[in-house]
């Protein structure tokens, strides 16, 4: 693919970014906000139950929440189908036990459909891991999910990264070493998308009465995958769903998580204290999405940001005070073990972090003094740590008015070119109930949301980029070029669709006119 050069995603003060705004969930209690499940007003510990389900994604939906990001045992990013075990440890699952920190936790993709039966618009983003699932069942269940949803699902890719994981799904082998996580991930993907996009012609199904021909047995081909990893036949069990390929997200700033981000993500997800935190990971993937021939503007950045809201100011520091003071300190210590892989145990209360004995501890620190100088007046103990977590978790923690808090998401567009926000809760449902009822119509009064769903009823993919009829990978993704096509429905040279088979250019087509136009402090550890 030719390189082509694109201009800036953002363009100064003459044009703003129009938000995109995901809920940060997980199928536990607390998540973010270690311990405030014991708050009087906080519910999550009904995630059991299926109509709290539904009851939130109605209302994010009533909000025009883009959609729903399901994390599983993670920080903003990660899956690791074990518990959070370091702190105290090793492998001890204790505190978290004790705590509720991201423990109990369900399986994040089953509750999904019963969702979308409630809802019209609101995609829903789930988080599984490359590590512990074969390929060939995986493209199985994500085609399920998108026909049920109406092609409204999508993929975090992680890769997995705690030995608790590994120790109960590898049958006692070791974890890959990182960047082999990553290669076998890169044939993973090469793999589902064969099948999703290369296993059947768009118009296999024939459901053709008077022949007897449900599906043309010529239009559908295996995809003879043999590769290090795998050895997958076909043909892909599942006919076309709606998107095809569920819209591809990721999170992860080493080098070889930039690589893959800028290869396949659609969507980002990124942590930190303050936009300089990420703003060069950002910037790094962007350059690198060029050079393989994408559209920078393509992938979208979301930032880990928790608001805490008040129509006064009084009110919301009165209502950060109030969830504070049910933070469970060593729950938030276990997060931390289980996002960084360091055991605060050793360390006392009251010791100043920068001068432990630890280089992982210091060099985290540093990243904290130079992203964020002013958080807790710049000394950082293990109690004032574990503090920053209970409300929030680590990043972005705003606390204020509609009009303070939609100022601080503004900074972060102009100052890390980030795209949107994952709002992660303190009590749920009423972080997201504020957000609803206070933030959103600050953020419609200044032009940077919109009043509603940009295709209602459309898929994850079309309401991401804001393009009616792209419900496919656009054109610069590596899955778009695996799609078999019925000849009628091949691009055209000026990039549409010979008929209008859910194609659209990846650079505007399907708009309406009318339209308007890491670091250490990032917590992205894969």
């Amino acid at each position: 693919m030719a390189i082509k050069s694109y201009p800036p995603t953002t363009n100064g003060e003459t044009a703003k970014k129009r938000l995109i705004l995901n809920a940060f969930v997980e199928t536990c209690s607390g998540h973010q906000s270690p311990g405030l499940w014991r708050h009087p007003d906080d519910q999550s510990s009904n995630f059991n139950s299926v109509q709290y389900w539904i009851d939130l994604a109605q209302l994010l939906e009533a909000g025009h929440f883009h959609g729903m990001f399901i994390a599983d045992v993670s920080s903003s990013n990660h899956t690791v189908l074990g518990g959070y075990d370091v702190y105290g440890g090793p492998k001890n699952l204790d505190p978290a036990i004790r705590s509720g920190a991201q423990w109990p936790v369900n399986e994040p993709l089953s509750m999904v459909p019963a969702m979308a039966a409630a809802t019209k618009s609101l995609g829903f983003g789930v988080t599984i891991s490359t590590s512990y699932e074969q390929p060939y069942h995986l493209a199985r269940r994500m085609s399920t999910v998108d026909h049920l949803t109406g092609g409204r699902v999508g993929w975090n890719v992680v890769t997995g990264y705690l030995d608790s994981a590994a120790r109960n799904l590898t049958n006692g082998k070791p974890q890959a070493e990182h960047d082999e996580r990553y290669a076998v991930c890169e044939e993973y993907l090469e793999v589902v998308y064969k099948l999703w996009n290369s296993s059947w012609r768009s118009d296999a199904v024939k459901l053709d009465r008077k022949s007897g021909i449900y599906t043309d047995p010529e239009l559908v081909r295996e995809v003879n995958h043999v590769g290090k990893y795998f050895q997958v036949p076909g043909p892909h069990f599942c006919q076309p769903s709606p998107q095809r390929t569920p819209v591809i997200m990721q999170a992860g700033t080493s080098k070889a998580g930039k690589a893959f981000a800028a290869r396949h993500a659609e969507g980002i997800f990124v942590s930190a204290h303050s936009p300089a935190g990420v703003a060069k990971s950002i910037s790094d993937v962007r350059e690198q999405a060029v050079k393989l021939g994408r559209d920078p503007s393509n992938i979208k950045f979301l930032a880990k940001f928790c608001p805490i809201l008040g129509r006064t100011q009084e009110e919301a520091d009165a209502k950060y005070a109030d969830y504070f003071q049910y933070g469970d300190y060593d729950g938030a210590l276990a997060l931390f073990g289980g996002w960084t892989g360091v055991d605060m145990a050793p360390y006392g209360d009251d010791e100043e972090l920068r001068y432990v004995d630890s280089n992982a501890i210091k060099s985290y620190i540093e990243g904290l003094l130079k992203h964020a100088p002013d958080v807790n007046g710049g000394k950082w103990t293990k109690r004032t740590l574990a503090q920053h977590i209970m409300v929030g978790g680590l990043g972005a923690t705003s606390v204020g008015t509609p009009e303070k808090v939609a100022d601080e998401m503004e900074r972060w567009v102009k100052e890390a070119d980030v795209d949107g926000f994952n709002i992660a809760y303190a009590i749920m449902p009423q972080t997201f109930v504020d957000v609803v009822e206070l933030l959103i119509p600050e953020l419609q009064r200044r032009g940077i949301f919109w009043n509603d769903f940009h295709v209602p009823g459309g898929t994850y993919r079309e309401n991401l980029y804001e393009m009616a009829g792209q419900h496919e990978p656009l054109p610069d993704h590596p899955a778009a070029a695996m799609i078999w096509r019925a000849p009628k429905d091949e691009p055209l040279p000026n990039g549409k669709s010979g008929k209008a088979n859910g194609y659209a250019n990846g650079h505007g087509s399907g708009q309406d006119e009318d339209e308007e136009v890491v670091d250490p402090t990032s917590m992205q550890l894969n």
